[in-house]
């Protein structure tokens, strides 16, 4: 077998049917005989996603790298100082002016269709994951911690749009995976949850095998990988266990529903979990996890509060509001201090990212003013440790959409226009 057959950019280990990805290695391309030059990082985008806007006197940052300082709600953020950019004042056109309208665009900038007939637009992480899918196995995770509803909002917008961030077409929206142990599958192949014993436990050897022929440091990142997915599988594997226990009698016919964690921190932290591990083996370069959506239900008992989400939201000035938009941050530090844990080459996978925070209001009903922060250097590609400011710049300087332009130009795709915008944001 040759060195090329043995290993490829991709690099995969067989066991049980199931395909389990390896992370970036720098020792693949000169075991494969590849010139160094042809080997790319490659580049990642994920988007996290908090319904109902956030808790304004709380969300603040003013300067830079290591002095920049931070309002209460952005204090997880303070490890992540030199990584971050926190974005003011960025302009959604086409979501402004209430409920649903303003989350169904979030990501595509587009106009939307009040009544029966749902219509949108392709949301900007279905143009990067098209944009990857050769290159990856799963174009996309679409990942959620809350169930989507039906019906309609007063404004006779569909709550589809209040439930949805993530459009492949402008009909209809990506279905939201909402078991940590489909997703799991949806990584590892689909028999992954079905197996009695580990994933790894069948490819094992092969790890021995590469490890004595890549370098120290690859073998270092290897380990750290395949700790992880033991570590994620044991998870879901446990939360499946517990789900059965629960579950009610079924016929045989039918398969026991899959565990959701019931505390909103493990739930989303699992999810997390997956993202940073699909992001490691470079099984896909684009993510979204809608933590709340749009009016949202969720309940936080843990906070010591006992009203839903939504409620909450309309006194967003209020410490239980503040406590809520705090906990959807340190959710969001959770991920990116797991990516930042994860190294390539000489960078870890989140320089080679970048991971966005953001709600579709900056409070209630006001879509005017998207409380925005990024993560991550795309490799080089993005300034870091930044505050920057657009509240006073005019509306046509600072539209969301320019900002995902400039977000997709560094991840090579140019597009000439998106939702509102023509024009890149300046500055970014």
């Amino acid at each position: 077998m040759t060195a090329e057959s043995q290993f490829s950019r991709r690099a995969l280990l067989q066991g049980l049917g199931v395909s389990v990805a390896l992370p970036w290695l720098e020792s693949v391309s000169v075991l494969a005989g590849e010139p160094a030059a042809k080997v790319k990082t490659p580049q990642r985008f994920a988007c996290l996603f908090i319904g109902d806007g956030i808790s304004p006197p709380h969300w603040w940052a003013q300067g830079t790298g290591a002095k920049m300082e931070l309002g209460s709600s952005l204090e997880p953020l303070a490890p992540f100082r030199e990584k971050i950019n926190i974005i003011n004042g960025l302009y959604n056109r086409e979501g402004d002016g209430g409920h649903a309208k303003c989350t169904g665009n979030i990501l595509s900038g587009a106009a939307l269709q009040r009544g029966r007939t749902i219509r949108g637009g392709v949301s900007m992480d279905q143009r990067l994951a098209k944009h990857f899918e050769e290159e990856t196995a799963t174009p996309s995770l679409v990942l959620g911690c809350e169930q989507p509803v039906s019906g309609f909002h007063e404004s006779q917008y569909s709550m589809v749009y209040a439930s949805h961030i993530s459009w492949r077409n402008p009909d209809s929206p990506v279905p939201i995976e909402l078991y940590p142990s489909l997703a799991f599958d949806s990584l590892f192949g689909n028999r992954a949850g079905k197996l009695q014993g580990s994933i790894l436990d069948d490819v094992l050897q092969q790890t021995n095998d590469l490890s004595g022929k890549v370098s120290g440091s690859d073998k270092m990142k290897l380990d750290e990988y395949l700790s992880s997915v033991r570590e994620t599988e044991q998870r879901v594997q446990r939360l499946n266990r517990q789900a059965k226990e629960d579950a009610p009698t079924v016929p045989a016919s039918q398969r026991p529903p899959a565990g959701q964690p019931k505390d909103f921190r493990e739930y989303t932290r699992l999810m997390c979990d997956i993202i940073a591990l699909a992001f490691q083996a470079d099984r896909s370069r684009v993510a979204t996890l809608l933590m709340s959506r749009d009016l949202s239900g969720q309940v936080y008992p843990f906070l010591g509060i006992r009203d839903d989400h939504h409620s909450y939201s309309h006194a967003n000035t209020g410490k239980e509001y503040q406590s809520i938009v705090k906990c959807h941050i340190e959710q969001y530090a959770y991920l990116l201090d797991r990516l930042a844990k994860m190294k390539e080459g000489e960078h870890t996978v989140l320089d080679n990212s970048c991971i966005m925070f953001v709600s579709e209001h900056w409070n209630a009903h006001n879509g005017q003013h998207v409380p925005l922060v990024l993560a991550g250097g795309l490799g080089g590609t993005l300034a870091t440790g930044r505050t920057l400011d657009y509240l006073d710049a005019g509306n046509e300087k600072r539209k969301l959409c320019s900002l995902y332009l400039s977000i997709m130009d560094r991840m090579g795709l140019r597009l000439p226009e998106f939702g509102d915008a023509k024009e890149r944001l300046a500055g970014i």
